[in-house]
């Protein structure tokens, strides 16, 4: 299965596999966040394109175009309008990933803001776009929360995107149920809560082996409590290995 990405611009910004690190998660006591692998695996489960140059945002709170104001702080003469413009008004920021996506019948393209990075001022806005017929590109788009500045540096992600099967969605039907209509699954739940609380008290009464331990790590490992180790999933993911993207250059007319 192919992710086919058409260059449309002389300088596509580079795009490559979403990457595991965020700063506010480094500035954690031993990286801490970094144990928590939901929040890792999203960080990863996609590729992030990349601004490629330092821009300047500055938004006095009006609705017009004019109203918000886009320097490149590197070079003042860089041209952005193929990069990022102020298109919708209203605060919204508008930029331009540089390639039109194709994907096979039935999947589409998710593009947003790269998952758990925060920005003082701004905020991405997601899109779910039908990548297998579209025969033009779209833009990623983000909206100021208030009047002010932000900037984004080079090399930082301006867009993610993540292939989904669409129209399966359609086809799932959420059920709220007890948990007592489930048996076997109450019974794992209830040996997960107790070991959660054993060591929760081990870690409270510092006990030696389970501050060595430091934290559990039956979801990191694909692990049931009460499976005595036994890794119950044959899915179970906790690294994403996304592949870099491959150019295919044009061959030369004859």
């Amino acid at each position: 299965m192919e992710l086919e990405c058409f260059v449309m611009t002389p300088f596509p910004p580079e795009m490559v596999p979403g990457r595991p690190d965020r700063d506010w998660m480094d500035d954690f006591m031993q990286r801490f966040p970094y144990r928590c692998l939901p929040l890792v695996m999203a960080n990863t489960t996609g590729w992030e394109i990349l601004c490629p140059t330092d821009i300047t945002i500055v938004w006095n709170g009006g609705i017009l175009k004019n109203d918000l104001q886009i320097t490149c702080d590197a070079d003042p003469g860089y041209n952005l309008e193929h990069i990022v413009q102020s298109h919708f008004t209203h605060g919204v920021v508008t930029f331009h990933t540089g390639y039109m996506f194709r994907t096979p019948p039935g999947y589409s393209v998710m593009a947003s803001g790269p998952p758990n990075i925060v920005k003082d001022g701004i905020a991405p806005l997601s899109g779910l776009v039908e990548t297998d017929w579209l025969p033009f590109p779209f833009t990623m788009n983000w909206r100021m929360t208030r009047p002010g500045m932000v900037s984004f540096k080079k090399g930082e992600p301006f867009c993610f995107v993540q292939v989904v099967q669409n129209k399966s969605q359609d086809e799932i039907q959420p059920v709220i149920k007890q948990l007592e209509s489930d048996p076997e699954l109450k019974k794992q739940f209830e040996a997960w809560a107790e070991t959660r609380q054993n060591f929760n008290d081990s870690l409270m009464a510092r006990n030696p082996e389970a501050m060595k331990e430091a934290w559990q790590k039956f979801y990191f490992k694909g692990e049931r409590p009460d499976a005595k180790g036994e890794v119950v999933s044959d899915g179970h993911v906790n690294r994403r290995r996304l592949k870099t993207p491959k150019i295919i250059r044009a061959k030369p007319a004859r």
